[in-house]
């Protein structure tokens, strides 16, 4: 609705809406891993270090479309400078689900060795374990175990809560359609010298997800939004 009030209101003003899809923390620009605010694979990844979560409910096959922040800054400042002087209206979807997908299996898989080989030590230091037959052994047990059952269930909660929050990210379907999108890169190739070419890059096939989310975005999530 927004995009349309714009749409109508411009006039004769150019006009060039971004619409990036899940942003991440950066990949280069400030600095690799700078992230502000809770964002969608932020929350998983927060749950699942500190043992509030130990599975990840979704379709493993859905593409998890990931941009980093800087690439979604540079867009924007290239389209800026595209749209100056030019009249009409132009979409630009940013993303990586046509350039280069991400399948959300990868995610769960990334996350476990991550955090096996550099844990979140809580403020007791003790690991938890959930264990499905943990209820029926509670009963049995005339409630022997409830501290422990008791934070099990937590933990469910906790995955229940964040898959009806994230529903629409973790079964998601769709590949965005980035051709606006790609036509700007390569405008930005012809008209930037090779050096500014640099620092406006925002071609999503230039990331290696495994070695960014491994080295550069949990990294980040752990340094800037664990607290």
């Amino acid at each position: 609705m927004g995009e349309m009030l714009i749409g109508e209101l411009r006039g004769n003003m150019p006009l060039a809406i971004i619409r990036p899809t899940i942003v991440t923390s950066t990949y280069k620009e400030p600095f690799p891993g700078w992230i502000e605010g809770v964002r969608t694979i932020d929350s998983l990844a927060i749950a699942y270090g500190k043992g509030r979560m130990e599975c990840f409910l979704g379709d493993p096959n859905s593409v998890i479309d990931l941009i980093p922040a800087d690439m979604v800054v540079n867009s924007i400042i290239v389209a800026m400078a595209a749209h100056a002087d030019m009249p009409g209206e132009t979409i630009y979807q940013v993303g990586s689900s046509n350039r280069n997908p991400l399948k959300y299996s990868s995610i769960p898989e990334w996350g476990h060795i991550y955090f096996s080989q550099k844990p979140w030590t809580g403020r007791d230091g003790k690991p938890v374990i959930v264990c499905k037959a943990l209820e029926l052994a509670n009963i049995a047990s005339c409630h022997y175990f409830d501290g422990i059952y008791a934070n099990a269930k937590r933990k469910i909660d906790v995955v229940m809560r964040l898959v009806e929050l994230y529903r629409p990210y973790l079964f998601f379907k769709a590949i965005f359609d980035d051709k606006n999108t790609d036509k700007l890169r390569a405008a930005a190739r012809n008209c930037i010298s090779s050096a500014d070419t640099f620092y406006f890059q925002f071609d999503p096939k230039t990331i290696n997800w495994e070695d960014y989310m491994m080295n550069v975005h949990l990294p980040g999530a752990v340094k800037f939004l664990f607290k």
